[in-house]
């Protein structure tokens, strides 16, 4: 299994991890029909987006795979009055990662990166290695270290 950027950083910072690879389906990239692939609950699976705020530029939000982002409590989490989704054909200039292989690791310039405070009642999640067909698992406090993150409430209340 080939190791990349986003694990070698976790090597670098001697943060334990494990790589899971399975079949990325180019149909259907979602969180939902990877924890089905990968056999893992989607309770554990965390989505990476990449938003733009209007006062502090570019941020990252690290949201439950079955959840959506709540727009408002993300702008008020990184200090903007608004924050929008960039535009796909701008995340990989932006970031280096493709959609389905975006990890908050290891991106061409490091932005302010929002852990939903969910994560955090799970004793290890699943996010993007930074590829399309592997995540990193990985303890949710070793992932806001990795990240210099913030914990925050940024995902929409789920029922």
């Amino acid at each position: 299994m080939k190791k990349t950027n986003a694990a070698r950083i976790l090597d670098r910072l001697r943060i334990n991890y494990e790589l899971l690879e399975y079949h990325a389906d180019e149909s259907d990239l979602s969180a939902v029909h990877l924890a089905e692939t990968a056999g893992i609950s989607i309770a554990l699976v965390f989505k990476t987006l990449v938003l733009e705020g209007d006062k502090n530029g570019n941020l990252v939000c690290i949201i439950p795979g079955g959840g959506e982002i709540d727009l408002k409590k993300a702008a008020l989490a990184s200090g903007n009055k608004k924050v929008a989704m960039i535009r796909m054909k701008d995340l990989e200039p932006l970031t280096g990662y493709i959609r389905g292989g975006c990890s908050p690791l290891g991106m061409k310039k490091q932005f302010p990166v929002f852990i939903d405070e969910s994560a955090f009642l799970q004793p290890f999640i699943y996010i993007s290695a930074g590829v399309r067909g592997m995540q990193l698992k990985l303890a949710p406090n070793d992932l806001l270290i990795a990240c210099n993150g913030s914990m925050a409430a940024i995902s929409q209340n789920q029922e």
